[in-house]
Order: C-alpha cells, then structure tokens, then sequence
C-alpha cells in the first residue's frame, strides 16, 4: 500500500506465505524487513578480473560518492567492493529476445531481480514503476527482470492486476541471472538491486526491498546521473 512517498510492505503472515510458496517451488532465499527497507548486504564482491572489471575498478571513488548519497529509504545500498563490469549479464527483452546489460550502453540501469512468490519483491513493484515513470529517461531506466521459472503468464497477470504501466517486461525463467549475480557475491537471496553506470558497471548494489518511489530514491538516481567531478 502506498501512501504519499511512504511505501509499506505486507504483513508477516503474507510474507510467511510468499516463503513457503518459495520453498515449495525450489525458489531461492526471501527477504524480509519488518523494521524498514534492505538487508545486509554480502561482506565482498567477487570481481572476474577481465579487461571490464579493471576499467571499472577505477571508480572505486565514483562508487563511494554516489552511495554515500543512499539514505532513508535507500539506505542499505552499498557502494561496489570494488566495482566491476556487469556487461554479461544476460535475460530477455521486452520483445523476448536474448539481450545483455551491454545492450543498455549509454544508459544508467536499476536493475532489480524479483519474482512472483516473493511478497516484498511485489510489495515494491509498483515503487520501482513510479520511479520508472518519473525518473526514466534516455539515461536511465529500472530494469526489472522476472526470475519466475515456467511460462509468462503468471508474471504477466500480477503485473497488470497491479497496474504497472512503465516497467519494461524482462525475463529469465532459467534462474541463470540470479545464479551469476550470486556467484558474484553480490545476491544472498530476492530482491536483489543494483545500480549500473552508463558503461555498464556496477556502482551500488542492496539485498532486499527499498523505497523506490521515496524522494531518498530519486535524489539518488539524480546522483548517479550527475557526472562525476
């Protein structure tokens, strides 16, 4: 339920419910914050060491200022330990079409993992919609990618009986994303948020729901716009 900039997220037995639907379809970790928004976030990211990963480790700096912008409802963004490309990861287009972060070159990505049996991924779904349609631009985009295994159909119908209407439709139904981004370091179950910079590296990154449509979440988005220096 929204009201005003607050956004609050379901009630325990709801979210006790959305577990035991996770684990009876071999779903990955839930989170859950009674208190407020986020989780901790894994202690270290493990980068490849690829040509990409070395250019992005170069902003380290850049990481910190941006996440030390991350307060409020977005406090439990951390800065990237160190940086790295995210460029790989991989998960379908709006047409359905194989694509990767790369193909969003130019373009800083929220990129958020959520799935239907997970209450406090779909408690925020309309915060990150709200934050798409205020924010979004030719510079910056939320994309929120789908990891429901099965068909679209499920995801499709939550997401138009919540009446989403500026989140493109991505989707991995293969759980292949969420694995990498584990293995990564950077995933301890869902939701799980990363902020992307225009040359696809990562910058901030959080376990757990956030406040995305809070004026704490948009004051971040305009300093991870705001070039640096």
């Amino acid at each position: 339920m929204a009201d005003g900039n607050r956004f609050f997220f379901p009630a325990t037995r709801l979210v006790l419910a959305a577990l035991a639907a996770g684990v009876l379809a071999g779903a990955v970790a839930v989170y859950v914050s009674e208190s407020g928004y986020g989780n901790k976030a894994p202690d270290k990211v493990a980068a490849t060491g690829s040509k990409d990963d070395v250019a992005c480790e170069a902003k380290a700096e850049r990481a910190r200022q941006v996440a030390a912008k991350a307060v409020g409802q977005v406090a439990a963004l951390q800065p990237a330990d160190p940086p790295q490309s995210l460029k790989g990861l991989a998960f379908n287009g709006p047409d359905g079409k194989p694509m990767t972060i790369a193909d969003h070159a130019g373009k800083t990505v929220l990129l958020n993992l959520w799935a239907t049996w997970c209450a406090p991924c779909r408690a925020e779904m309309p915060a990150l919609d709200a934050l798409q349609k205020e924010k979004g631009s030719n510079a910056f985009e939320v994309v929120a990618v789908n990891v429901d295994t099965g068909d679209d159909a499920k995801p499709k119908k939550f997401l138009k009986d919540i009446g989403v209407e500026k989140l493109g439709y991505y989707r991995d139904p293969t759980i292949g994303l969420f694995n990498e981004v584990k293995t990564r370091g950077l995933a301890l179950g869902l939701p799980v948020t990363m902020l992307i910079d225009s040359e696809g590296c990562l910058i901030a990154h959080m376990n757990g729901p956030a406040g995305w449509s809070s004026p704490d979440a948009k004051r971040l988005v305009e300093a991870a716009l705001t070039p640096s220096g």
